[in-house]
């Protein structure tokens, strides 16, 4: 029993030999590990027997196969990592082809949405208007399941709408055009606006409309949000709505014409307002409208009435050279400094300035403004 120990350090050096052989070629450790245990039960309980003779026996080979079972539990538990470890690899690997065909499908998605929307703006021109439309709602379809198009689809539809229309004044007041072209149009302007976030979503999109020199009729964009709003040189025929409308960029409506009503009341300009050359033959109505940032309404003509009741200015209204030829209702929210140089109002028709705004009688019926 005195040269237990030996054999056992003999077992345990073999045993740690054998483990480097069997880790370089990378081959099952089990037989060294079961070297190894033997090694440490015979060195354990050797030394102990060889350091107290006198301890009982059981006690030494106890604590001998204590050790001998620890070198089994470390390799149970180095099995159990290592299993740990290559689910986790297999889970890497498993989220990495995951992602790999939600790409490949994003990508097919992206070449579908491309060829639908690029057949769609083909379809624009063909000459049936049912063609025309159905190819409208394709794009806009494409709005809706894809945010990233919205705004594109939005600048072909406005697009369409600033494509030449020809319409003439009638003897008796109506108008003639193409009434199926009209249906076309129409159709536009409320897909235009159904792709809008209404004007109570909050840190919704903001889109911009660029509209310059398009013809519009009944066109409603009320209670919407856009960014910026470009209606330069438009026209409004009829009825055109903006009342509630959120307009966080510039709105420019310089050297735009209305023949028919325009209803602009309790919009919010956060930007510019440019009303500038700006003429309007019948109502238009400003009711409640707060603007924000920069105005201005220089050389406009109103032939119909205009009403402003409530209205706030950020800063100083510019009403230079400004004509209103059927009454202005200026009862501001609250007071404002106002350029006036050059405005008229007409005499003939009832006005509401602010205190303090003097008129001076002209001829023809118009009077003078002075603030």
């Amino acid at each position: 029993m005195k040269h237990v120990w030996i054999v056992g350090a003999v077992v345990v050096v073999a045993a740690a030999v054998l483990l480097v052989v069997r880790h370089r070629r990378e081959r099952s450790l089990l037989l060294p590990t079961l070297t190894g245990s033997i090694g440490a039960f015979l060195l354990v309980t050797g030394w102990l027997f060889l350091v107290d003779p006198g301890a009982p026996k059981n006690e030494a080979i106890k604590t001998g196969g204590l050790a001998g079972g620890a070198i089994v539990a470390l390799y149970a538990l180095w099995l159990n990592d290592r299993r740990r470890r290559t689910d986790e690899d297999r889970q890497l690997v498993e989220v990495a082809r995951q992602r790999l065909e939600d790409a490949r499908a994003e990508h097919d998605r992206s070449r579908v949405a491309d060829e639908r929307f690029a057949r769609s703006v083909e379809l624009l021109g063909h000459e049936a208007e049912q063609v025309r439309v159905g190819a409208m709602h394709a794009l806009a379809g494409l709005a809706r399941s894809r945010a990233e198009y919205a705004q594109t689809v939005l600048d072909v539809l406005c697009a369409y709408l600033r494509r030449p229309f020809e319409v003439e004044e009638l003897d008796d007041g109506g108008l003639d055009r193409d009434e199926r072209e009209l249906e076309v149009r129409l159709t536009a302007q409320r897909l235009i606006a159904d792709l809008l976030p209404p004007a109570d979503v909050p840190d919704a999109p903001r889109y911009n409309l660029d509209l310059t020199r398009a013809y519009l009729e009944y066109f409603d964009l009320s209670r919407r949000q856009v960014g910026g709003l470009l209606l330069r040189s438009a026209r409004l025929i009829e009825s055109n709505s903006f009342h509630h409308t959120v307009v966080h960029g510039n709105a420019y409506f310089t050297a735009a014409t209305s023949p028919g009503r325009l209803y602009l009341h309790h919009v919010v300009f956060h930007g510019d307002a440019w009303f500038s050359r700006f003429s309007a033959a019948q109502t238009v109505d400003f009711a409640g409208t707060r603007f924000l940032g920069g105005n201005k309404f220089a050389e406009s003509r109103f032939l119909g009435r205009v009403n402003f009741e409530g209205c706030e200015f950020a800063r100083p209204i510019d009403f230079e050279k400004a004509r209103f030829e059927a009454g202005v209702n200026l009862a501001l929210a609250r007071p404002a400094v106002a350029r006036t140089h050059g405005m008229h109002v007409s005499l003939e028709h009832e006005n509401a300035l602010p205190d303090g705004w003097v008129v001076e009688r002209r001829e023809g019926g118009a009077g003078l403004v002075r603030s």
